[in-house]
């Protein structure tokens, strides 16, 4: 960290912020000018809030150097994460991997209709909520534990991998044996409780990016879970919210190469909950692969006109079929694969 002195600070105020930084447990370099003195912390302290010197008397300025996540930096695995599955299946290598299905399980034959047209279609996981938070009490909440029974029963069935989101603590335990990925949603991405029980698991994470979070905020919630030693986490870019209504939110796919330079673990991006339109779905998907994405997850169900939740921006399976082609063109064209 560097501490910029005022003007003519007094030697007690650099000699206070000197012990601050002591205590911190920096070793500080000092360089005194003809009119201002800097301080520089060095080496790995303890968690501290830049802000906290800021406000001491006589200091100018204090920025970090150094990122405030050092499991998530890409310092910490300069080569990259790559996660891997039983069967072969591997995330953050030079496949794009594509996670599709419907929103929500509703049936068991609505699951099992979706996976076949995913799988067909070139996708490696099938993505499906059991569990649902909505904005509105309301509305469908999903079919819990006879929804994960239905996707580990589909999941074995036709060998795609299941990834599917836990809301609490409670539901870790329950859903263990029927998912190969725990979804932690973008209401959940500052749930730091949960996301220190999941650092306890050692199964994936798939983290989404809350609708209000920076990209510093959500390479710090990773930080959750890699320090209780789970560090097979992929982070999700799936819109923020912004002033402009038309579409449901702002994809940010910028969010992307910055998190490639910043972070080692796996992004992926999410452009149906990232415009919540059916016809810019698409576009997304393939604006997000050009952009470096290590996967997709797509929402995708056998008849969308009667989807339960998140109709309007659920894509048919032919729309799928053919987006999947598409995909492919632009992943060869950035050196990366999807088969």
């Amino acid at each position: 960290m560097i501490v910029a002195m005022q003007e003519h600070a007094s030697e007690e105020q650099i000699q206070h912020v000197t012990e601050r930084l002591l205590e911190l447990g920096f070793k500080v370099h000092r360089t005194t000018g003809a009119v201002q003195t800097i301080l520089a912390g060095v080496g790995t302290p303890t968690a501290f809030d830049v802000k906290d010197f800021q406000v001491l008397d006589g200091v100018a300025d204090a920025h970090r150097i150094s990122s405030p996540y050092k499991l998530a930096g890409r310092g910490f695995r300069p080569e990259g994460t790559v996660i891997r599955f039983p069967n072969g299946v591997t995330v953050g290598n030079k496949e794009v991997v594509v996670m599709a299905g419907p929103c929500s399980v509703e049936s068991r034959e609505q699951i099992f209709a979706a996976a076949e047209k995913v799988k067909a279609a070139g996708a490696k996981f099938l993505r499906g909520g059991a569990f649902k938070p909505r904005s509105s009490p309301y509305s469908f909440q999903g079919m819990g534990l006879e929804g994960l029974k239905l996707l580990r029963e589909v999941g074995d069935a036709t060998g795609l991998l299941i990834i599917s989101e836990v809301m609490e603590i409670s539901q870790i335990e329950l859903m263990m044996p029927y998912v190969d990925v725990f979804q932690v949603g973008a209401r959940n991405m500052q749930n730091f409780n949960l996301l220190r029980e999941l650092g306890q698991v050692r199964k994936p994470v798939l983290l989404k990016r809350g609708i209000a979070a920076t990209i510093e905020e959500l390479l710090l919630s990773a930080e959750y879970i890699l320090s209780g030693g789970n560090y097979e986490v992929m982070l999700c870019e799936r819109g923020i919210r912004t002033f402009e209504t038309y579409t449901r939110n702002t994809m940010d796919i910028s969010a992307i190469p910055v998190i490639k330079k910043l972070s080692h673990l796996p992004i992926l991006g999410d452009p149906s909950h990232g415009v919540g339109l059916r016809d810019k779905v698409p576009a997304m998907a393939r604006a997000a692969v050009a952009a470096g994405a290590d996967g997709l997850l797509i929402e995708v169900h056998p008849n969308p006109e009667k989807a339960v939740s998140d109709g309007a921006q659920t894509l048919y399976p032919e729309q799928f079929a053919k987006l999947m082609q598409e995909l492919r063109v632009i992943a060869f064209a950035v050196e990366r694969t999807i088969e």
